[in-house]
Order: C-alpha cells, then structure tokens, then sequence
C-alpha cells in the first residue's frame, strides 16, 4: 500500500523539524501529504492566513477579495521550503480546503456559491503552485444524525430558504416531507420493527412509511448535494492550470442519506476520500453514530429495545455489527470480524462505486482529535488497513490524532515501506515519548 499523511494545523509543528520527519517518512513508504487549514498559529492563540490574499484574482472571478490581514512572511517562507522539499521527492501534494473570506456572487447567479471558491482555489493555488489540487471536506453533505449532534440533525433543512427558492425547490414540500418522517419516527412499535425490518426494500417503505413528501425531500437532498459538486466542478476546470479535486465523503453505508453518491462523484472528482471513521462517541465515527441513533430511537419509542432500535439502523443503513446487539456490546472494543467484514465491505462497495481504484483514497483516523472519540488501539488501525487491502484498496491517507504516535507509524510503516525501529537519535513519532524521556 502507499500511505499519504495529513499535516493538520497548527502548520508550524510540521516545519520544524520537517527533514527528518520526511525522510522517516519516505523510508516509511509515504508518497503524499495533504497540509491544511491554511493557517498559522499567533501566540496569542489567534490565527493568521498563510499567505496574503491577491485582489487582482477576485476582481478577475467579479467577487469581492477577503479584507487585508496580518502575515508571517518568515513562516511562509519555511513552509515553502518544506513543500519544495515534499515536491522534490516527486510527492503528491494537496491542501486541506483553502482559506476562507472574500465574497461571491449573487444567489440568482451563483446559488451554490462555486465561483466565490473557486476565487479562493485560484488565490491559494498561485501562493503555493507545489499543491497538485484542494481537497473538500463533505463535499454537498446533508446531515444524518438523527440526534442534534456537531451542529445538526437528520431532520432540519440545512441549506437557507432563499437559497433553496433560487434552486426552484418547493420547501413548504420540503417540510411536509420532514414533519411526515420525523413523526413516523416517533411511533416506531415491536411489532412494526419485528416485521417490516428484516424485509428488505419494499417492506422498509413501510416500515418508515415512506410517502410522496417524504420521497421528494430524500431526493432533493441527493439534488443539492450533487449540484454543488457539479457547479465547483464547473468553476475549477476554467482556472488558469490543472488543479486536481478532492472530496472526503461520509462512508459508503452512510453516503446515501448524506447524498454523496460516489458513482456520481466519481464523475467529477479526481480523488474521493472514503471517512474510514469507525470510532466510538466524538462525532464522525461509525460506532459513535449507530449508538446515538439507538439512543434516540429507544427515547422517542419506549417500546422499542436496543436491538429492535439496531434493526431499525440496519434496516435503512445496512449495517449489522458483528457481535453487537445492545449498546453495552459497543463498549468492548471492535472484533476481528468487524474489520473482516464491515471495514471490507465498505472498502469494497467504495472501490466498485468509482470504477477507478486509483480515484480512492481512504481518509484513516483513530478517532482522538480533533474527534473527541474514544481512540483506537494501533491493533484497531493495523484492522482498517489489512481489510481494506483485502478488499482492494492501493492508497491511505492518515490523518494523526494529532500527531503520529510509534506504534501507528510501526503499523503503517510496517504495510507501505521499511519496518521503522526505534532508537534514541533517530526520527521518533512525536505522539509518543522517547525512552526514558518521561523519567525527567
């Protein structure tokens, strides 16, 4: 496998000591980075960008520029010694979204807000030519917690009403097909569930009782999410070179009621990034989000227990978690045959979606910051990769939590490169600490 590595902010972490963390990194197997957000650290705790807006390139999008700030020419300056240090190596580089700021065009001409950040790809890209492309972080995504959880909830519409209007949607229709499966999803019963959810399709229409409102609303959804990844799609391929584009969606079983078709990506993104997110709590990550939609299930339906509440998740996600049937089982940890068959599975179901294995990227984190969830053993991380091997996968990206700690860099050194071994000069994976350095 090849491994690519996430350089999440704060930036100045990476560049201080970035020659022998990149030549660790190499002799590791590492062929990519991905750096963002895009910017710098104050002491203060404040931020600044990383490079000074041009105005010249919102004029030529006809979109305000962002207001001037506050720069680090002399951090600027290592960061591009580091990136052209990255490029020498013939490494794929890529940036975690690019700054926010700057304005965009009327929502009668730009619903979507496209050619605003396609300014700011043009302004990051001229700043930083060594980035091969940017990368979008849920890309078009609508919420699925079916709790108010991390800034929304399944059943709310996220886009604002004008916005909507401009699009042509009928959100008075919208809302009636809200309000129809909220309520249905308050009168869940046994005997409803017992019946209706091991049934498949037809007998899932039923069970969540799936009417025209409600369809209209679950495919308008799909709509809004795939037309604004064809309208950024639009606005990048007219800028001045290639600028290659990636979306990190939610995993595959999730992608549906998120409306990130990945057959549909597939077509305009030159990278997808599948969230191998399977961790407990925080947000994000797989366990955490079945477990919130039992709870709520069980708190709207009192009738329900926690397996007919994890019926009821199957029945609409398609996920069964092995050994799991109560909420107390998740607290155990994750057994051999989740990563054998759920990791695979949704490796595999994201591979065959593109058509393209070279286009997958999975986007691997264990689940501490910037998560909050309950992290992941470097046993649990050596599970994702393995399984997502099996079923295919060439490439990884892993995102430190935040940084690398030894046993993470021994498994995926172990699987992409040169076993890496320890020792007191060497290069050592600053999560971890040294020997003896906690007897100080």
């Amino acid at each position: 496998m090849i491994g690519w590595i996430f350089m999440q902010d704060p930036l100045e972490r990476w560049m201080a000591n970035y020659k022998q963390t990149f030549d660790a990194w190499e002799d590791g197997g590492v062929r990519g980075i991905v750096f963002g957000y895009l910017r710098f650290k104050q002491e203060n705790g404040t931020t600044i960008p990383i490079f000074a807006a041009d105005p010249k390139v919102y004029k030529s999008f006809g979109v305000d520029p962002p207001p001037e700030a506050l720069c680090d020419p002399e951090k600027e300056k290592l960061l591009h010694t580091m990136l052209d240090d990255a490029a020498s190596r013939d490494w794929h580089i890529m940036t975690f979204s690019v700054p926010g700021g700057g304005g965009n065009r009327p929502l009668e001409e730009d619903p979507y807000g496209a050619v605003g950040f396609a300014a700011r790809v043009q302004d990051t890209i001229n700043a930083y030519p060594q980035a091969h492309g940017v990368i979008i972080d849920g890309p078009g995504e609508q919420h699925y917690e079916l709790a108010y959880h991390h800034g929304g909830e399944l059943f709310e519409i996220r886009q604002n009403e004008n916005q909507l209007a401009c699009l042509g949607v009928d959100v008075s229709r919208l809302k009636r097909g809200i309000a129809h499966l909220r309520n249905r999803f308050h009168h869940l019963t046994p005997d409803l569930v017992r019946y209706h959810a091991p049934g498949g399709m037809l007998a899932a229409l039923t069970l969540f009782d799936i009417n025209e409102d409600a369809l209209y609303w679950l495919r308008t959804r799909q709509e809004l999410a795939i037309g604004y990844m064809r309208s950024i799609r639009a606005q990048l391929d007219e800028l001045s070179r290639k600028v290659e584009l990636g979306g990190i969606p939610r995993t595959a079983a999730f992608s549906s009621l998120t409306g990130q078709n990945y057959q549909q990506m597939a077509l305009l993104f030159d990278y997808i990034f599948p969230k191998h997110y399977f961790w407990h709590r925080g947000f994000d990550g797989m366990y955490g989000t079945i477990a919130r939609w039992v709870r709520k299930l069980s708190e709207w339906n009192h009738s329900l227990t926690e397996s007919d509440c994890l019926a009821v998740v199957k029945s609409l996600f398609g996920l069964q978690l092995p050994d799991v049937q109560s909420l107390m089982d998740m607290e155990l940890g994750f057994p051999p045959e989740f990563f054998e068959d759920v990791v695979f599975n949704e490796t595999r179901r994201a591979l065959e979606a593109t058509g393209n294995y070279d286009k997958v990227i999975a986007w691997v984190s264990t689940g501490r910051s910037p998560h909050a969830g309950d992290a992941m053993t470097a046993g649990d991380l050596h599970g994702i990769l393995t399984a997502s091997k099996k079923a295919g996968l060439r490439r990884f990206l892993f995102h430190p939590d935040p940084d690398l700690g030894a046993s993470e860099w021994r498994v995926i050194s172990s699987l992409c490169g040169n076993l890496w071994e320890q020792s007191r000069n060497g290069y050592w994976p600053p999560d971890s600490k040294k020997p003896d350095e906690f007897n100080r």
